[in-house]
Formats: C-alpha cells, structure tokens, sequence
C-alpha cells in the first residue's frame, strides 16, 4: 500500500490529479460491486451544499458508505490510510472522509462541475473508485477531467478497480451518459467538522 500512497502523492504534487488502474485488490472491488447493486435504498443525488435536486445537471442516485465491520469497512480502511498519509507528507490538515455508492442509470450523467462547494473551504481531496466489470466503449459513463482553465486533461473508463484522485478545487469533471447500469464510490477528504 505503501507504493499506491506515494504514487497518489507524487502526483497530487506534480499534478494535481492521478488515474491508477488496478489500484487496489480486485476480490475487494468485486465485493463492493456485489455490495451496490444489491442496496435498494439508492436515494436522488442533489446538487450544490443544500443537496437541491436538479436532473437538468445531474441523474445518478447515492448511497454513503458506513462502517459496518462489512465490505464497506475495509474499504473505509483504505481511506483512512491514504488520510494519514497526505496528512503526512503534504499537511493537508484532512479532518475526515466521507463517501457513497452512486449508481448511474441507463441514460444518467453528470454535468461538469466542481466538487468543492463555491465560497466554502471543506472538501480538498476527490477520490472515485470504479466498481465496473467488463465495460466496454459503447457503454458510455467516462469521466471527463479538465484543468482549471477549462481545457481537456483526459477521459476515464470507469472499469472495475480504477482509482482516480484529483484536488477538489482544481478540476472541473464530468461524467457523460451511461448507456447501462454503472457503479463507482465517490469520496472527499475534508477539512472541516464532521457534523453528526
């Protein structure tokens, strides 16, 4: 693990962004997909910090991940491990991690937007993690990612166990339409308080 954390850290630094294939154990993204698509309580993803609901701009559903001593737990682990690491090496401050499960739709996108809420210092640190096995180019859903400017940086396949991190602030993405069922974990490390 320890070579994966430096990796993103590098990269983070020189980069601002990183997309790792095979980035963690594949037993472990295979049982996170089983995991999502056999949760029902998928609930509309909203927008902007008041969670407005807009499918104009976005369509996927969400559910966040808990610990649970479960699969989501171990993936839970992961994350707090790469905190403790940016932490570390580039004193980041990152108080806390939260994600979900988001589930796209056949149909359902995301238009290009930023992840950190405009005029607010919380989320620093985007991580998704891709849970998709056998996706092929027709079935659409890449995330697109685009510099600060606005120009194209790159497209990503969401395929099973690809990891992408990227500063929150920094870069516009979006996600274009899937043409099945597809399945990813978003996640943010923050700097505030985690409410309870």
């Amino acid at each position: 693990m320890k070579e994966l954390y430096e990796t993103i850290t590098q990269a983070l630094v020189t980069d601002g962004y990183v997309v790792i294939e095979n980035a963690l154990d594949t037993d472990l993204a295979k049982e996170l997909l089983n995991f999502a698509i056999n949760k029902t309580n998928y609930k509309q993803a909203g927008i902007s910090i008041d969670s407005k609901l807009d499918q104009n701009k976005r369509k996927d559903k969400i559910h966040w991940l808990y610990e649970d001593n479960s699969i989501q737990s171990k993936f839970l682990e992961f994350s707090k491990s790469l905190q403790t690491y940016l932490n570390k090496e580039l004193y980041l401050g990152l108080s806390y991690y939260e994600s979900h499960f988001a589930l796209y739709d056949n149909g359902d996108f995301y238009e290009k937007h930023l992840d950190a809420f405009k005029n607010s210092k919380n989320r620093v640190v985007t991580t998704v993690f891709y849970l998709n096995d056998d996706w092929k180019k027709e079935d659409g859903g890449e995330l697109i990612i685009y510099d600060k400017y606005d120009k194209y940086l790159t497209k990503v396949t969401p395929k099973l166990n690809t990891l992408v991190v990227f500063m929150s602030e920094e870069f516009p993405h979006e996600v274009l339409k899937s043409n099945k069922k597809r399945y990813s974990i978003a996640g943010w490390f923050r700097v505030d308080k985690k409410e309870l």
